[in-house]
């Protein structure tokens, strides 16, 4: 089985520790010859480099090269597999992407809504530069991204590298909830074989079976409405706001008992009382700052002062697993089946084929074959098809540097939908964001004085 060199582009992220237990935890499946970690950041990095380094001397001694850097030439090239994880704005940013919309009564969140619009516009550009950085050192490597939010970046990228056939979009939250569905069936999360439609961040699971083919749909339905649903995956467990989420899902499976639902759709089914809960001084990006940043933080700097992992615990957490085990499918043609997103051709009938849907799929050394949805009924249908043109014109409005676009993607929102709070959002976030986006900020200016 050959040996993959590995880049995790935003080696800083609070994520990568647990990346780097992922990577030990699957080294039978996954086998590393290097691991380099990349980052614009060299202070951010440098601290969970340094921790990392500790922990693979420790459990992956067998792993030949392990280096960090901000040089994207050294960084890049000569690499088999890339984990994309960047977030252009930092917490900063995304702390005003959820304060702005709240200001004005409306869902602020990271990737769902104004907020997500905002973080999107920010992303796009990053991640056209580092993409073509990436086939000008690596040209075969495979690109996995996982960059939020999902579904507006991989659209453009779609539309940026059309040909590209070794960049695959994906994340774990249909994981995370089936960690969880597992937990109810007594099972490990890999044996469960889902069926799933929609786009990212906003899908349902029509069926859940085990690898011997019995459905386990019912029993996990019954179970979330009479006992309810919590995190199980161990990133989250143990976080309140993400215990609210999963409780929301009995709501939801109440309300639309026909599927099980992502647990993101609470934004778009119950907006206004998703506002109700948010705090403006309290929002996720402050609570991730002094949480989970923080508790990494000090993980890190445990690890490093003792140069050793013998007084810290650390954990596998479906984040990084997901990611390897797809990674594992495409360099050893495994076939496994995982929900990832893929451009539409035909796969869910009713939608169109050049839609960036996130459905099952099996995973080869030519990439991913997904599997036929068919047709969906009306409710689904309406609400996807509204999701979709919002993300359309997302990107749209970055290629164009077009404010219209943008206003008309905030105003479809099912988030937002009146007009001009639209309009009073879209400024704000334009103000904010007026050294990361493209030239709606001019655009604007330019519209207020005609």
């Amino acid at each position: 089985m050959k040996k993959q060199n590995l880049v995790v582009v935003g080696g800083g992220s609070t994520y990568t520790i647990g990346m780097i237990m992922s990577l030990i935890a699957e080294k039978e499946q996954f086998p590393l010859k290097s691991i380099t970690f990349y980052d614009t950041d060299a202070a951010r990095q440098e601290r969970i480099a340094k921790a990392s380094e500790i922990i693979l001397r420790e459990k992956y001694p067998e792993l030949e090269s392990f280096s960090y850097t901000t040089d994207k030439a050294e960084a890049l090239t000569n690499a088999d597999f890339v984990f994309v994880q960047i977030r252009t704005g930092g917490l900063a940013m995304r702390e005003k992407d959820e304060q702005i919309p709240l200001k004005y009564d409306s869902v602020g969140q990271e990737t769902c809504g104004p907020g997500g619009m905002a973080y999107g516009l920010r992303s796009i550009g990053d991640m056209i530069e580092l993409v073509n950085d990436l086939r000008s050192f690596s040209p075969e490597a495979w690109i996995l991204n996982y960059t939020n939010p999902a579904a507006i970046v991989a659209e453009a990228l779609r539309r940026e590298f059309p040909d590209d056939k070794k960049l695959l979009n994906i994340c774990d939250m249909p994981a995370a909830i089936m960690v969880s569905y597992a937990g109810i069936l007594g099972k490990e999360v890999f044996d469960l074989v889902p069926e799933y439609f929609g786009l990212n961040h906003f899908g349902w699971f029509t069926k859940i079976y085990d690898k011997e083919g019995n459905d386990h749909t019912d029993t996990i339905k019954r179970a979330i409405t009479e006992d309810g649903f919590i995190p199980e995956d161990a990133e989250i467990a143990n976080d309140p706001s993400w215990i609210k989420t999963f409780k929301q899902v009995e709501r939801m499976v109440t309300d639309f008992p026909e599927y099980l639902p992502n647990t993101y759709l609470q934004y778009y089914l119950y907006p206004s009382e998703m506002v109700t809960k948010e705090d403006p001084e309290n929002t996720r990006a402050r609570q991730v700052i002094n949480g989970r940043q923080q508790r990494v933080h000090d993980l890190a700097d445990q690890i490093i002062a003792d140069d050793s992992t013998a007084n810290v615990e650390l954990e596998v957490d479906i984040h990084g697993r997901y990611m390897i085990r797809v990674a594992a499918s495409m360099a050893y043609n495994n076939g496994d089946i995982f929900i990832v997103m893929v451009e539409n051709n035909g796969t869910i009938a009713s939608l169109p084929d050049d839609a960036m849907v996130e459905v099952p799929a099996m995973i080869t050394n030519r990439g991913p074959k997904p599997f036929t949805v068919g047709h969906i009924s009306t409710f689904y249908k309406g609400l996807i098809e509204g999701q979709l043109a919002y993300e359309k014109l997302v990107v749209d409005a970055y290629f164009e540097n077009s404010y219209e676009k943008a206003l008309q993607a905030l105003t479809l929102n099912r988030t937002v939908v009146d007009a001009p709070v639209a309009r009073q959002i879209l400024d704000d976030l334009i103000e904010a964001n007026k050294d990361y986006w493209p030239d709606l900020y001019h655009q604007s200016k330019k519209l207020v004085t005609q």
